[in-house]
């Protein structure tokens, strides 16, 4: 009998516009970036292994710092792996970096935090050159909307006013890290959090309320007050195309980025 093969683990930093994606996770009949990246493995070295995901991204929504396991046998060094799975890929998917991690890394519970990028397109006519943002007719208070921002509780908390429905049994609590609204252009504001986890459109309802604060809708007092509101209560949900998940952090040393040739976002 011949010997079960020796696998090791192998991480992936993924970039992706998820205009056309179903998400990041794997459903059937869809197209998602799991069962595109699988199917690249698969085109390479010709195995079939089921990759796990740092952050789940829904329908629309996009990433430049998504990071992926993947156990395999091959020989090849990460940075062939990197070449060789770009060959493969459909142009809105890319992997940007590839490196060896310990057999025992959990790229989800051992991140230690993840950062969001909601991006605002404010004060102008619809272009349809910027599809990356939220495109709102009326220009944004972004000096109201920072203040409110700053309101947010940087404890555990409850969140599930800010988000979608929930399962069974999954904790509402949450740790924000940070959150900041700055202006970045005559008509872009970019709204940034960052955190251990999100649930889900907890991102989106954060930055479609805070909308409502740069419109004068809400003032930054009554945008706190909706996290104290039943779940589902706050928002609305911003769309998804101005969300980007833009970066994972993990403990110095758990994964080493710096021998590829990319720009690597910060965690």
């Amino acid at each position: 009998m011949s010997a079960a093969p020796v696998l090791r683990r192998i991480a992936l930093l993924v970039e992706y516009d998820g205009a056309a994606f179903a998400g990041s996770q794997s459903q059937p009949r869809l197209r998602t970036v799991q069962d595109i990246l699988e199917a690249a493995l698969q085109a390479f070295i010709g195995e079939q292994q089921r990759m796990k995901f740092a952050g789940r991204t829904d329908s629309g929504v996009h990433a430049r710092g998504q990071v992926v396991t993947l156990d395999t046998a091959t020989a090849h060094s990460p940075l062939r792996v990197r070449e060789a799975l770009n060959h493969f890929l459909p142009p809105d998917v890319a992997v940007r970096a590839v490196c060896a991690v310990s057999p025992d890394f959990d790229v989800r519970r051992d991140a230690q935090s993840r950062r969001y990028v909601y991006r605002m397109q404010d004060g102008r006519s619809r272009s349809p050159l910027n599809p990356y943002a939220w495109q709102i007719d009326d220009p944004l208070d972004e000096a109201s909307m920072a203040q409110a921002a700053a309101l947010l509780p940087l404890t555990p908390c409850d969140w599930s006013a800010f988000a979608g429905p929930l399962e069974t049994g999954r904790s509402p609590v949450r740790t924000l890290q940070s959150s900041a609204v700055r202006r970045c252009g005559a008509h872009r504001l970019a709204l940034t959090l960052e955190g251990e986890s999100f649930l889900p459109h907890q991102v989106r309802r954060i930055a479609g309320a805070l909308r409502d604060v740069g419109l004068g809708r809400l003032t930054p007092d009554e945008f706190a007050r909706l996290r104290s509101g039943p779940p589902s209560s706050a928002g609305p949900s911003a769309p998804p195309q101005g969300l980007t998940l833009e970066a994972v952090s993990y403990a110095q040393g758990m994964v080493d980025w710096h021998d590829n040739d990319e720009d690597i976002p910060a965690a």
